[in-house]
Parts: structure tokens; sequence; C-alpha cells
């Protein structure tokens, strides 16, 4: 712009004065000098019929008219180049450019008036303006502008030896098969996630609601399970990943959780939108170093969080029932480019808080020695995840396999897979036995009365005190068809669950993972035995989308499943899950233990303790089976 400025004056200055300059040429006759040369050739030859000072100013026109054309040439050359300038999209080009030039017409007038002077101009001292002699004839070149300092490129995360994992892995459970991020630029990767489904459970609950899942929660609707929007944001090294949560999960993924019970500041509310939050580093080391803080999914149970990146729509209970997040410190360290050691500093087994006064301690071991192979190691332990159970601890271990067996593009069958997933876990400690147990963990509704708050043992019953374990495995194999655009997945899984602590709370009557229920109890040695299977057809048209139809077979040896009869008092939730509900929905005012005084409390009578005082209470539909079919639609890109 100064340069600019600075052209546009000189030109200013220079049409004023080249008329100025010209005159004064023209002029030449009436100068002191011009008068004197005239008068001395008048005296010479008065009879001359051509006078001297004519014949000069004959003589001087041509030239003074040549001097002032050159003049205007230069102010129309240098009002183009003015203009040109102007449509510079450069700024070091438009600068130069206008020096360049200002010193060009320095030069051009500086030659002007000095060849004006020997042909009689006026000298610079009777120039119009003396502050104008001083800015033209006077002025030095102006220094050329420093070249600006090139705008430093900032990477976006490096890693020299490069990244781990290359290759097509979205064969894999988990994974997800898309493979581009079409709106990916360098330093952010955006994320959005669909998915709804239309679930009907053939026991056809009265209230439309179901239990004893992480994926489907309501029957013979449609409902929006996820709708999720964020990314991935890299820059300079700098790292983090934000994913929001909305639809069934904001409000069925807190509701697993007991710890924000535990102190203050309503920790379920303050997360229940998130679903990823997490910001770290990475060190440009061996094949990556990556240090990060927050809410990160867990891979316990080999399924994704999402169920876009999963073969099957409901996992197995070694999926659906251990943790899909953490909230806490990890460490990423890839010592090559096929292995990850990932060691975990969390608050606890899927938890926004602590349970009691230990953190939980864990850590993945990822492994991909070939194309076709995946290895995954999950450890967890130290944790003290039961509230109100101090020195009660919970180890686990969660080993998984995928294996692809075959891959042949050209065929109709392009691809198969399989996976194969083992658990076993306890917990321990916790003091000496207390209380009575029920061993065979029959529910409250068959007459149960245990009320055990005492250690428990992790392999065996001994000492009075009840085994508290998880065994349980699953495993699937997929079909993929005409390029990937079919697939097929069948499989299944059991899990044997004594004490209860990572079977799904039913929500009855509104109960939550920190009420509890009085119907459904998980007191130590309380018994669950479960197994599953579901076939999956799978419709890919998009590397973005996947339209799932999937038909499962679920199976309880105690009561579990919702029953035609529902799991809603009447009337709607009482906002007591504690405590029975008397037969007309109305709250007993006691809880387990307390089954008589709930019964007279609700009218039963001289009937109170009695199979007929039962008729008093309310009682939720439980079944020992479901049969479930599922359409899902789901987006990711």
């Amino acid at each position: 712009m100064k340069s600019t400025f600075r052209l546009a004056l000189t030109l200013s200055l220079l049409m004023a004065c080249s008329p100025i300059s010209g005159l004064a040429q023209m002029a030449g006759a009436t100068s002191p000098s011009s008068e004197s040369r005239t008068s001395d050739d008048s005296a010479v030859d008065k009879g001359s019929t051509s006078s001297p000072a004519t014949t000069t100013k004959q003589e001087l026109r041509p030239g003074v008219e040549q001097k002032i054309d050159l003049l205007q040439k230069q102010i129309d050359e240098l009002q183009s180049e003015l203009m040109a300038v102007r449509a510079s999209a450069h700024a070091d080009a438009d600068s130069s450019a206008l020096k360049t030039a200002e010193n060009t017409l320095i030069a051009g007038s500086n030659s002007s008036t000095s060849s004006g002077s020997t042909l009689g101009a006026a000298p610079a001292s009777s120039s119009a303006s003396p502050g104008f002699s001083s800015s033209i004839a006077g002025q030095q070149p102006a220094p050329a502008a420093e070249a600006a300092a090139p705008v430093k490129e900032i990477s976006a995360q490096t890693t020299t030896k490069g990244e781990p994992f290359e290759g097509d892995w979205t064969w894999l459970n988990s994974n997800g098969h898309a493979s581009d991020s079409p709106m990916a630029t360098k330093y952010f990767t955006p994320e959005f996630r669909a998915d709804a489904n239309y679930t009907l459970d053939y026991n056809h609950p009265k209230d439309d609601s179901l239990g004893g899942s992480t994926e489907t929660f309501r029957s013979d609707e449609w409902q929006l399970e996820q709708i999720s929007i964020g990314g991935d944001i890299h820059i300079d090294n700098v790292r983090g990943r934000i994913l929001t949560m909305d639809g069934l999960f904001a409000t069925t993924t807190p509701r697993n959780d007991a710890t924000p019970s535990r102190g203050q500041w309503d920790l379920s509310n303050a997360y229940k939108y998130v679903s990823e939050a997490w910001g770290g580093y990475h060190w440009d080391v061996a094949h990556g170093l990556n240090v990060d803080a927050g809410i990160f999914v867990s891979y316990i149970g080999l399924f994704s969080y999402y169920n876009f990146d999963n073969w099957t729509y409901q996992p197995s209970f070694v999926s659906s029932n251990t943790p899909w997040f953490f909230n806490g410190l990890r460490i990423q360290y890839f010592p090559t480019k096929k292995l990850k050691i990932e060691p975990w500093i969390i608050n606890g087994w899927q938890s926004y808080a602590r349970a009691n006064g230990k953190p939980g301690l864990g850590g993945q071991i990822l492994w991909r020695p070939k194309p076709y192979l995946d290895f995954v190691w999950n450890n967890y332990g130290l944790g003290e995840d039961v509230i109100g159970q101090p020195g009660r601890s919970r180890v686990h271990a969660d080993y998984s396999a995928q294996v692809k067996v075959y891959d042949n593009p050209s065929k109709l069958l392009d691809k198969i897979a399989f996976t194969v997933t083992g658990d076993l876990g306890c917990e321990y400690g916790g003091g000496p036995a207390l209380g009575t147990y029920d061993p065979k963990g029959n529910s409250p509704e068959m007459g149960s009365n245990s009320t055990y708050a005492g250690g428990v043992n992790c392999h065996s019953s001994k000492n009075g005190r009840p085994k508290q374990d998880f065994v349980g495995w699953m495993m699937y194999n997929r079909y993929w068809f005409k390029k990937d655009l079919y697939a097929v997945t069948l499989g299944g899984g059991q899990m044997s669950n004594p004490g209860r602590y990572l079977t799904l709370l039913p929500p009855i009557n509104g109960a939550t993972a920190f009420s509890g229920t009085p119907y459904f109890t998980e007191n130590p040695g309380d018994r669950a035995q479960m197994h599953d299977g579901t076939i999956t057809f799978d419709y890919m048209p998009s590397q973005f989308i996947t339209f799932r139809l999937e038909e499962g077979y679920r199976y309880s040896d105690v009561p579990y499943w919702t029953g035609r009869g529902g799991i809603t008092p009447p009337g709607g939730n009482n906002g007591f899950p504690t405590q029975y509900a008397c037969a007309s929905g109305a709250n007993s005012g006691f809880g387990y233990g307390s089954l008589a005084a709930a019964e007279l409390a609700c009218g039963a009578g001289a009937n109170a303790g009695t199979s007929s005082g039962l008729n008093s209470i309310w009682w939720p539909d439980l079944r020992t089976n479901q049969t479930v079919s599922t359409i899902a639609i789901m987006v990711r890109f």
C-alpha cells in the first residue's frame, strides 16, 4: 500500500510538473539570457527578414514537443502499470513493480530536465515548487523491499518409520468396512455416525421395554440407537478426538455405571452426550508413541462400541457385558509396524469415577503378524468396582483371534473369516463371610431370601464365602459375496456369572446399576448362566452404509428377559426402583429382604407370607427365552 501511494503521488506531481517544464522551455525567449541575446542580435542586423528569436523558438519547438510526448508516454505507461499492480494478487510482485516504475520515472524526468536546460529551459531553481524539486530531482531510489519470510509448514503427525498396521483391515470384526474418509483434511478427519433399528421381540412385551442388552432396548418400534458427530484432530503431533453421543446410547450407557452416585457433580449428566473425548501427544519414536487422556473406547470383548463396525448387531455376552469405554490415561507404543502395547490407568471398569478407593489398571497387546491374522490380549485388574464394597477387587482377561481364511475377489464367495474370543475373570476379597446366601441363586419371585454382604472367592466357594467369577466365550464366522456387496455371519456364545456382577441389570421400574432392584438381585452367589446365537445378513452398496437383518435367540437359566406383561408397574415407574411395588403400581415402602412386610403394606392381610400374599405384589414378567428380529440402517463417514 505504501508503494502504491508513493507512485500515485509521484504521478500526480509529474503531471503537474510536465506542463510547467514544457512551458519554461517554450518561454525561453522571455528569460533574461534570451532577452539579452535577442537584443544583441537585433542590434547587429536590424534589417534582417528573419528574427533570431523566432528562429530559436522554431528550432526549440520540435525538441520540446518530443520531450512532452516522451513524458506523456511515460505517464501513460505508468498508469497502465499502476492498474496492473492493483489487479495483482501478490504483494511482493506489487512492491517490486511499483518501485521499478518509480525509479524509471525519476530517471526519465532527470534526463528531460537536463536536456531541456541545454536547450534553454529554465533552471531547476525556477520550478514552481521547491518541495517538488527536492522530492524528485534529489530523491534517492528506495531500497528493495525485503522478501517476505516463508510461512512455516506445520505437519499433522510425523512417524518417520511409517504408520503401524498398514494394509487393508476392513475385514476385521470391530473395524468396519469403510476404508476412505472423503471429507478429511490435513489436520482434521471428521466422522459422522447414524444407527437406527427396528427390533421385534416375539415375547411382545406390552411396555415395549427390553433388558439384558446394550444394543436393543425397545420392541416393535423404530428407534434411533446412535447419532454421533465429531472427528480426529492432529496438528504438529498434538492429537485429539471428540465424538458426541446422542440417541438411546446417551441414556442406556450412563445407567449401567453406578460410580456417579459416589460423591458430587452429577457425572452421569456431565458425560452422557460424550462417546469419546480425549487429547494427547504423539512422539516420533519407533512406529509411534502416544499418550492420551480422557474418555476412550475399550475393546475388551472384541466388538466395537459402534454397531456399524461389527459383524453382528447383538454381540454375545462376553462383549455386550464387558466395558465399552474407559475414563483415564492410556499409553500406546508401537515398537514395530505390526505390534501395539497399550497400558491403561483408569478410574475403573467402564466407569466415569472410582467405585471405591482404588483405580483400575490394565492394558492391551495387539499383534497383526500377517494381513490375515489379528491377535488381541486385554487384561484388567486392581480396581474395586462394586459400590459399597471396598476391598473387593476385580481381575479379568479377554483374549481374541481373528483369521481370514479365504480371499478371492474374482469369485462370488470372495472372502471368509472367523473370530474366537475367550474371557475369564473373577472378584476376590471384601472381608469375611457375612450373612447367608442361596447357592442356587433363585430369584426373589421364587422365594430367595439371600442377604449375603460379605467377602467373595475367585474360584470356589469356601470358608462361607461364595464364588464370584465370569467365564465365557463366543465365536463367529463371516462370509462375503460379490465383491463384499453382501455378507452373512453366523455365531454365538455362552457365559457363566455367579454373583451376576457382569450381568446387565434389567431396567425394572426404572432400575439402574446404582439403585438395583428387589426383583433381580445381584448378591454374591446369585446364579446366571446364559447362551445365545445369531444369524446376520448385511447389504453394503457403499462403504459408508450397511443395511442389516438379524435373527437372534437367547436363553437364561433364571427368568431374565422381558415377557408379555412387561417390566413397568401399572401407571408407570413409581420412582422407587429399590422397593417392591404393589399390584396397583403404588410403592410398598419395603425392599428386598422384607417381602412379607411389603405384602402387608399392599393389603395382603392374613395372607402375607403365603403364596396368596404374593398376589398383592406387582411382579415383572421375566422369561427364560428371548427371540428377536432386528432391521438396522447404519451410516458412517
